[in-house]
C-alpha cells in the first residue's frame, strides 16, 4: 500500500528541477520591475508605461507556474497584486489622477492573501515539509 501512495507522489527532486527550470524567469522578472520603477522615479513615462505589460505579464506567468505550490501559490498572487497596484498608482501619478485608493485595495488584497496563506496553511505546510 507504501508503495502505491509513494508513486502518486512527485519526487522531490522532480519539484526541484521544476522549480529551478524557471527560477531564471523569476530572477529576470526582478530586472523587468526594477527598469519600470527606475523610468517611473526618473519620470520617464513611455519607458515606465511600456515596462507595465512585461513585468506584469511576467508575474502573471511566475504565479500560473507555481500554481501547484501552496507557499509559492499565496506569494505570487500577493506579488501580482503588488505590482499591479504598483503600476496603477505610478499611472496616477503620471497623468495626475488620484489612484492611490485602487492601489491601496489591490496592496490589501496581498496583505490578505498573505495573512491568509500564513494563518491556516503555513504551519501544516512546515510541518509536511519538515517531515
Amino acid at each position: 500500500m507504501e508503495n502505491e501512495n509513494a508513486a502518486l507522489e512527485p519526487d522531490p527532486k522532480d519539484k526541484m528541477e521544476s522549480y529551478q527550470s524557471y527560477r531564471w524567469i523569476e530572477n529576470g522578472h526582478i530586472l523587468l520591475w526594477l527598469i519600470k520603477d527606475t523610468c517611473w522615479s526618473m519620470e520617464f513615462k513611455p519607458g515606465a508605461i511600456f515596462m507595465i505589460t512585461p513585468t506584469v505579464g511576467v508575474a502573471m506567468y511566475i504565479l500560473w507556474r507555481s500554481r501547484n505550490s501552496r507557499v509559492d501559490l499565496f506569494h505570487n498572487i500577493a506579488v501580482c497584486m503588488w505590482i499591479t497596484a504598483n503600476s496603477i498608482w505610478m499611472l496616477g501619478e503620471f497623468y495626475k489622477h488620484e489612484f492611490r485608493p485602487i492601489a491601496a485595495v489591490l496592496f490589501g488584497i496581498g496583505l490578505a492573501t498573505l495573512l491568509v496563506y500564513y494563518i491556516f496553511f503555513f504551519r501544516k505546510d512546515r510541518r509536511e515539509e519538515l517531515s
